[in-house]
């Protein structure tokens, strides 16, 4: 493709190495704990990856290993983006099912996390539907693999990558915003551009805030204008609203929250319209599903559902849209959506609307698979710019 020619990848690597990035041995786990030359060089490292990935070049640089993945959750985007970014890396992806491993038996996470690491050079996480429980279990997961190395059990110390907790969705938030920097054209085009980060209606309940609380923490860094809208009673975390407008003040950028989804849409540049479950549902969510109280589970999706109908006119159509700055804001979503007479009878997005940027939607999440191998990448190399510029020269001629 002419988009990933010479120029695109030498320019990229320019910026790369004007970079400090901080991930060097350490894990991915909230986008927010990173500096933003680690943001930038994972994200540069991408765009490399991905347009190396275009011209038929490797970028592999394991010969052996497991890259092994848990997941808590249903998946379909970032499971298959872990086992892409694994064997692109050069290793072997091997699935931890807990069900027919020991787990079920009692066994320890700081026990689990030695055993599966012996040859293990990755480790993602998606640990979600329990509010409070998802982060520290990687925590918890990170100290186990930390104690193996530091005692002589492990020869390396796996690299852990958030594949989506209860906090944050990196890899998603990140791919949104790679989106962004093309279609605007650069970190700068970014600046002062509105995003609606919207609550949308769902017919389903339990559904994670990471995606909001990931995508208002990321944006917000960028100096960009964030809105998050949201019916009264549907709050996110307190802590990451907090985080978010302590980015926005250093950026030069905007947050605020309304309760309107008409005001966060007037005049944006992007909008991202995504059901969540209020906080405070997912927390007494968390204590039913560990308690095994099916009869208080399905007490509470009654409840919720009943809640969810009060707000159906919280969706995506072409009559909202026109709210948008010249009408031609751009639509983005972590897939997949509830997409109204197609996946459901009435959801987060009109049939007609998500037609028109599934294409667009496709692209963002086209992204995933090489910020994962960016994650692992900056975290296993002090000089990646160095090693992604051997990699280049496998595929062209033109000096840098």
């Amino acid at each position: 493709m002419d988009k990933y020619d010479d120029k695109y990848i030498v320019s990229r690597l320019k910026e790369l190495r004007q970079l400090t990035p901080a991930l060097y041995g350490k894990d991915f786990l909230l986008t927010w704990e990173q500096s933003m030359d680690t943001l930038r060089a994972v994200m540069l490292t991408a765009e490399i990856m991905q347009a190396l990935h275009w011209r038929k070049a490797p970028f592999r640089i394991f010969d052996y290993g497991l890259g092994i993945s848990i997941f808590r959750d249903n998946s379909t985007r970032t499971r298959f983006s872990f086992a892409s970014a694994m064997s692109a890396l050069g290793l072997t992806l091997s699935e931890l099912d807990e069900v027919k491993s020991q787990i079920a038996h009692g066994e320890t996470v700081r026990e689990t996390a030695n055993m599966i690491s012996f040859l293990t050079e990755v480790i993602g996480i998606r640990d979600d539907m329990y509010l409070g429980e998802g982060h520290s279990y990687m925590q918890e997961v990170a100290e186990a693999v930390t104690d193996g190395f530091a005692h002589g059990v492990l020869a390396q110390r796996p690299t852990l990558v958030n594949l989506q907790c209860d906090l944050d969705h990196p890899t998603q938030s990140i791919s949104d915003l790679l989106k962004l920097k093309d279609y605007f054209g650069g970190w700068d085009a970014l600046r002062g551009k509105k995003i609606a980060m919207s609550w949308a209606y769902s017919p389903s309940y339990g559904k994670p805030l990471s995606v909001p609380q990931g995508v208002i923490n990321l944006m917000t860094r960028l100096g960009m204008n964030v809105v998050l809208a949201y019916p009264e009673g549907y709050d996110l975390v307190p802590q990451t609203i907090i985080s978010a407008q302590t980015f926005a003040d250093q950026s030069g950028g905007d947050f605020r929250i309304t309760h309107s989804m008409a005001e966060a849409f007037a005049d944006a540049d992007v909008v991202y319209p995504k059901s969540w479950a209020p906080m405070a549902v997912m927390q007494q969510r968390t204590e039913l599903l560990k308690n095994r109280d099916k009869d208080g589970l399905a007490a509470l999706e009654k409840q919720c559902l009943a809640e969810n109908a009060r707000h159906m006119d919280w969706e995506c159509t072409e009559a909202m849209m026109k709210l948008t700055r010249a009408g031609n804001a751009l639509y983005e979503h972590c897939l997949p959506a509830d997409i109204s007479g197609v996946s459901c009878a009435q959801g987060e997005v009109s049939q007609a609307v998500f037609e028109k940027y599934r294409l667009h939607t496709y692209q963002e999440a086209g992204y995933k698979p090489f910020v994962i191998a960016a994650m692992v990448f900056v975290s296993k190399l002090q000089d990646p710019a160095s090693k992604l510029q051997r990699f280049y020269h496998l595929s062209s001629d033109v000096p840098l």
